[in-house]
């Protein structure tokens, strides 16, 4: 399925000429995929990180629990051959707050994240902002894994995506562990690394008032993109330009 979802996506990207990383710059990039996706979500990024020479690769997260995933991304960060530039798009930033305190770890992006200090409770870092509608498509199974409707793939996780695409972003979520939004992240990376945030302007999923409190609150260098919740798949392009600018910017030694 995931194969099939890249091959389906690839027509639909435009490839633009991406300036190269220095030579000195960090080369390597690991992509942590939210709740409700797999590591197909990077289907349209990879290639352009690749054009403009760097290393790019996609977690496939269990979203079993908080634990389980944040050991995935740091088996992918132990695999890397020199620094890391981490992202996280929605529920991913989570585990790169986590994560990134890896001293490979050179740079933190989050792509229409979850940005939380340590001790914050995941489902409760919404409060003080209007419920996005999303939320009200999710469908818990007998054993607590939440899945989102087609429905509300369609008008809230990813609705500026063509019909045939959000019936594949469907297709191939992941389900995903309830207990995972009372996670509490004990480590946070943001106080230590240089942090970049993508603000989704027209986010349901996330409220984007409170994606621009997060990136205010990390001190993160901050781009807004005209987008729904999947930035990365409607706006390629922009996620990765801003991708390939922490590579050329985050200090390669610590």
């Amino acid at each position: 399925m995931i194969r099939q979802l890249i091959f389906a996506l690839a027509p639909a990207t435009v490839f633009v000429v991406q300036p190269s990383v220095a030579a000195d710059g960090v080369r390597n990039v690991v992509l942590v995929h939210g709740a409700f996706a797999d590591g197909s979500s990077w289907a349209k990024v990879i290639p352009l990180l690749q054009k403009a020479g760097l290393n790019a690769v996609a977690v496939q997260n269990p979203l079993t629990s908080f634990a389980d995933d944040v050991a995935a991304t740091k088996r992918a960060i132990a695999l890397q051959d020199g620094p890391v530039i981490l992202v996280g798009h929605s529920w991913g930033g989570v585990v790169i707050t986590e994560a990134g305190i890896d001293e490979k770890v050179a740079g933190l992006v989050y792509v229409a994240a979850f940005a939380p200090d340590a001790g914050e409770v995941v489902g409760e870092l919404g409060k003080g902002f209007p419920e996005p509608p999303g939320l009200g498509e999710l469908r818990p199974d007998a054993e607590g894994y939440l899945t989102m409707t087609t429905k509300g793939v369609s008008e809230n996780f990813a609705p500026d995506l063509p019909r045939a695409q959000q019936k594949l972003v469907a297709a191939t979520q992941g389900t995903t562990n309830g207990t995972v939004f009372g996670a509490k992240v004990t480590n946070v990376a943001w106080k230590t690394r240089p942090s970049w945030y993508i603000v989704a302007g027209n986010d349901r999923m996330i409220n984007p008032d409170r994606e621009r409190k997060f990136a205010k609150d990390i001190k993160a260098k901050t781009t807004t993109i005209a987008s729904s919740h999947v930035a990365m798949l409607s706006h390629p392009e922009a996620v990765a330009k801003v991708i390939i600018d922490a590579a050329k910017n985050a200090p390669a030694k610590r």
